[in-house]
């Protein structure tokens, strides 16, 4: 195999395995508030909370750390985290039921956090060095695969659960990190130091915008992720495959549309429109959704909220990169730390919330939070005009891949 293919390998097959990883805890919600874990709401809902400040600490430390060790070095630093991260979630196993076992799974996520802001702070990055020509849909099928993985990653446990073996999956994915690592030392040479510094100054009010409005939409899709298995499987005691198939549900709806609007031109849809529109669309999600109760009505109805949600964040990044060209990584450290933040408060909020509202009500409740998204997607796109979007030939570009 050549050095590039390679290089290619390692750098989509770790996203690939970022996504199995990243949804590990939210599929495994039902059995972990159940026998023999018993983890209650709260208690459940604060494992997001370490998986959070790791992911925030990482993202803001990777430009500093990739200035001392270079884009491979900070790669490596997430694999190991992974690593570390899942061997901690299948050593929990033999102490479920135990205080242990929460201290570990605190551990766990801790680690996963950081992993997920190091290796996302990376590959990003590595992919459009290796297709300079091609960055764009370098970027786009990178983060598909991610997507697309995170999608599979609660059926394919849901397999590995029927058999009361769930750690064998994040055990094989133990395998796939050390993999990775082993050829990470082929990018040692080639990429290190390939991260740009683009300045140390303080972001501006602009700046800090997008990040709101980042901030917000993650509560938003934490909201949705974090607790679609539960919502299904116990708010309307299904059982659990259905709650499986509405998390995958989810993700697998937001990977697809990603796609879809990477690749159609702009013409046929406007960034701006399509920016403004999804803040109305997910509002309608979390309306319509309390009033769905049927198993694949439900899982369909998570589906929805996954399209709905696929294209603010990246055009949010977008957009923020276009307007802070000369400050592009710290743009990029800042979005994805307020990313996790969101995710965070979104994933943990709702278990304390539910001693006072059921889920089908919380949902309801969260319509208003589109209201801030409406009015943040109408004043950050305007600054950014279609005029001023570069886009390549989509189809030219993965031909060229």
């Amino acid at each position: 195999m050549s050095r590039s293919a390679i290089a290619v390998s390692t750098i989509y097959g770790a996203g690939l395995l970022q996504g199995f990883a990243f949804v590990l805890i939210p599929a495994l919600g039902t059995l972990l508030k159940g026998a023999p874990y018993h983890l209650s709401a709260t208690d459940y809902g604060s494992l997001f909370l370490p998986m959070t400040a790791g992911a925030i600490v990482s993202a803001l430390t990777a430009g500093t750390l990739d200035r001392r060790i270079g884009a491979s070095g900070v790669f490596r630093l997430g694999l190991a985290a992974n690593t570390l991260a899942l061997c901690l979630l299948v050593g929990s196993a033999a102490y479920a039921g135990h205080p242990a076992a929460y201290v570990m799974l605190m551990a766990e996520t801790a680690l996963l956090g950081l992993g997920f802001g190091f290796n996302l702070s990376a590959i990003n990055h590595l992919a459009a060095m290796l297709f300079p020509q091609s960055e764009t849909a370098a970027v786009t099928l990178l983060n598909a695969v991610i997507g697309g993985s995170t999608a599979l990653s609660p059926l394919i446990l849901n397999l590995f659960e029927a058999t009361h073996q769930w750690w064998l999956w994040p055990l094989e994915l133990i395998a796939g990190f050390l993999t990775v690592l082993g050829l990470s030392a082929s990018l040692r040479k080639t990429h290190a130091g390939s991260m740009s510094a683009n300045g140390d100054a303080a972001p501006g009010p602009s700046l800090l915008m997008f990040g709101l409005a980042v901030l917000i939409y993650a509560i938003v899709e934490g909201t949705f992720g974090s607790w679609a298995a539960l919502y299904v499987s116990g708010s309307h005691h299904l059982p659990p495959r259905y709650g499986a198939w509405a998390l995958s549900a989810f993700w697998g709806a937001m990977t697809a549309f990603r796609l879809l609007f990477g690749l159609v031109p702009s013409r046929w849809a406007p960034p701006r429109v399509v920016y403004r529109t999804s803040p109305i669309v997910i509002a309608a999600c979390f309306l319509a959704l309390p009033y769905v109760s049927a198993p694949w009505e439900l899982v369909g109805a998570f589906a929805a909220a996954g399209a709905a949600c696929s294209i603010y964040y990246p055009y949010t990044m977008s957009f923020a990169l276009e307007t802070h060209a000369q400050r592009q990584t710290q743009a990029a450290g800042l979005l994805v730390a307020a990313l996790m933040s969101g995710e965070g408060i979104g994933s943990y909020a709702l278990g304390p919330l539910q001693k006072h509202l059921n889920l089908s009500v919380i949902y309801g409740f969260s319509a208003l939070w589109t209201l801030p998204l409406f009015g943040l997607a109408f004043l950050l796109s305007r600054v950014n005009t279609d005029q001023g979007r570069k886009h390549t030939d989509p189809h030219a570009a993965i031909n060229k891949i």
